[in-house]
């Protein structure tokens, strides 16, 4: 797929408040925890530096941010998750918004939960994941920041957390390894996206 043109659409504080076009667009969510290379990721697939605002406060993300792409789909950047020095009214806050979305936003294609390379197995992404096939979500894993490891340590990386998740799972959801500094992964992501665009909302 190739993208024509990207701008930002709009800011919703709630699901309820999201887009209600008349002519109902594919979505595409991304979740991960704060810090985990979102905004970075959607420039990257987007071909922008500065669409979506990246910061060095992790977790500065409040609200839901709409991104239309070739006037056609949205790309949507969800508050991340997980930021522990948010207040606790705060967290109770967002934690209810991004579930509104992801369970009542019909126009919502796939959520894209971002995992950073870097890291082993944390449980609030297992615990995220598994309520998403609780709720059978269709969702897609991102592994980020593939850049800042060795070649040897990014197969063992992504091996572990697919072991973790075979554990309660038959299959896995779809994977794509990315890193936003080379643009590993903006194809395979894109073409994944283009054939789900192809798919009756």
């Amino acid at each position: 797929m190739i993208v024509n043109s990207a701008r930002f659409h709009i800011s919703s504080p709630c699901a309820s408040k999201c887009p209600q076009d008349a002519q109902p667009h594919h979505e595409y969510a991304f979740i991960g925890r704060s810090n985990v290379g979102k905004s970075s990721l959607i420039n990257m697939l987007l071909g922008q530096n500065d669409l979506a605002k990246t910061s060095s406060t992790p977790g500065k993300t409040m609200l839901i941010n709409y991104f239309l792409v070739n006037d056609s789909w949205y790309i949507v950047d969800l508050p991340g998750y997980g930021y522990a020095q948010r207040s606790k009214d705060d967290r109770m806050r967002l934690e209810a918004m991004i579930k509104d979305y992801i369970l009542n936003r019909v126009q919502m294609t796939n959520l894209f939960v971002l995992i950073d390379s870097r890291h082993k197995p944390q449980a609030i992404d297992l615990e995220f994941m598994q309520w998403l096939g609780e709720n059978e979500i269709p969702f897609a894993i991102v592994f980020t920041k593939l850049d800042k490891l060795k070649a040897g340590e990014k197969k063992k990386n992504i091996s572990r957390y697919c072991e973790e998740l075979l554990a309660y799972w038959e299959e896995l959801p779809p994977i794509f390894a990315t890193s936003s500094s080379n643009k590993i992964g903006r194809d395979a992501l894109l073409d994944y996206i283009d054939e789900l665009n192809r798919l009756p909302l």
